[in-house]
């Protein structure tokens, strides 16, 4: 919503008492209402003025409500539209979130249970009008901060890291574990104008309920049992800066309530404390979870999650970005190497080829710990698949077909390059397009490769 002019809310019923009562409502919350008494004038309002939500019955005797929300999802579908109805059908209500319902109310009305669906379909709205503003800023320079990568996800991803990191947005990054989303989050406090300032890290699933309050808000003396001093907590520490809440997702529901407070108002309050305290925080969050899929089943705030969910990042499996494993490996090699004081001439293609194969369930955490057992254990001087981790020799032994052809002596990393493309147009079920994609080369360059490793 603007904020040079006041919300606005469209009250779409034919029923002229209902309205009159509805509008006196919405007013006393402090919301501007304009009213309809039909689907069709409903549309035509909605075609001549901006309006921030809309508040519509069903049945209506011209037009009824389920026509309108059509017609008007068709012409603006941002607009969130909260629907009404004296019948409590499941059918109608499950008809209408699918047309592109925000929400749904039934009569007669709980004004409780109105005023909050009111407000968060108006909060939906503002936070969708962030998300598109981000759509039309331009990017700038990455400080990648040791992401590595250059497969077609992993640009994608960091194309999006450059419009979101220099802005206040809240963002929710997700994937599974092990695939760095703490790096994610490192990569937009540092290429942000907070990058001065504190970036503060926090496991939501390391701690209980009351130890993980106390962490992120701080107590008072005498708060609890041992609580024999004054601490601040993590919102405190990150003042002015960044802080990271991993595994969002395992905090309980009185948690996510204190969470949603600081994310509305931008204060905390210490646990045994009476004093509010302002706090500038940009919060990142990150979940191995799918929210919207907590939030389904009831195990994750909804508002709480459309807060979080500004700016959604999605940080891809190992298995999705196969063709950065040589150079991953190839950092980790010489990280490792340098920290364990060993000299490493290379990795032989054999066992490249064996690391580009391996689904890598743990992913670039469980390559990450491959390489440096492999440094700490090799004897001579290729890291090779002798000294892989034994659920990646099984898996060695189990496809020996598709390495016998990989020489096992240290050389060229041609072969390694021929497995990568095999195994992405397997994958892509022969789609030269997008195996030319996810690889980041161009089709022609595909071709080429296809016919110098004989995979025409």
């Amino acid at each position: 919503m603007k904020k040079n002019r006041p919300v606005s809310i469209l009250v779409v019923d034919d029923d002229k008492t209902h309205r009159i009562m509805l509008k006196t409502m919405l007013k006393q919350w402090g919301w501007q209402t304009e009213e309809a008494d039909d689907g069709t004038t409903a549309i035509e309002a909605v075609q001549t003025t901006p309006f921030d939500a809309i508040l519509m019955d069903v049945r209506m005797t011209r037009l009824d409500g389920m026509e309108a929300l059509r017609r008007i999802h068709a012409y603006n579908p941002a607009i969130p539209v909260v629907m009404m109805t004296a019948y409590s059908s499941v059918d109608a209500a499950v008809e209408a979130i699918k047309i592109g319902a925000h929400d749904y109310l039934t009569k007669p009305l709980d004004f409780d249970r109105l005023k909050l669906t009111m407000a968060r379909a108006l909060d939906h709205r503002q936070i969708q009008e962030k998300k598109d503003s981000f759509c039309n800023k331009r990017p700038q320079a990455m400080e990648a901060g040791g992401i590595i990568g250059n497969s077609a996800p992993m640009q994608e991803l960091m194309e999006m890291l450059s419009y979101v990191a220099p802005t206040e947005a809240t963002v929710l990054i997700s994937g599974e574990s092990g695939t760095g989303k703490e790096l994610i989050a490192a990569a937009l406090h540092h290429n942000s104008a907070r990058k001065n300032g504190p970036f503060v890290k926090v496991n939501c699933a390391a701690l209980v309920e009351t130890l993980l309050e106390s962490e992120l808000f701080g107590h008072e003396k005498g708060a609890f049992t041992g609580a024999d001093r004054r601490r601040e907590g993590k919102f405190a520490q990150a003042n002015g800066g960044t802080i990271f809440l991993d595994e969002i997702s395992e905090t309980s529901p009185g948690m996510q309530a204190k969470l949603l407070r600081v994310l509305q108002e931008h204060e905390i309050q210490r646990v045994g404390g009476q004093e509010t305290l302002a706090v500038d925080v940009r919060v990142l969050a990150a979940s191995n979870r799918k929210l919207e899929e907590e939030v389904a089943r009831g195990a994750f705030r909804e508002d709480l999650y459309y807060r979080l969910n500004v700016v959604p990042l999605h940080v891809p499996t190992l298995k999705e970005r196969r063709e950065d494993i040589p150079a991953l490996a190839e950092y980790f090699m010489e990280k490792f190497a340098k920290k364990n004081n060993r000299q490493v001439s290379g990795i032989t293609p054999r066992c490249m080829a064996l690391l580009i194969n391996y689904p890598w369930p743990g992913n670039v955490r469980e390559l990450e710990n491959a390489i440096e057992r492999g440094i700490i254990l090799m004897r001579g001087d290729y890291l090779d698949e002798e000294n892989m981790p034994i659920p990646v020799r099984r898996f060695a032994m189990k496809n020996e077909a598709s390495f016998s052809s990989v020489t096992a002596s240290p050389g060229s990393l041609e072969e390694a390059e021929r497995l990568v493309i095999k195994n992405i147009l397997t994958e892509t079920d022969g789609n030269k397009s997008e195996a030319s994609r996810r690889l980041n080369i161009t089709r022609k360059t595909l071709l080429s490769k296809m016919h110098k490793y004989g995979l025409t």
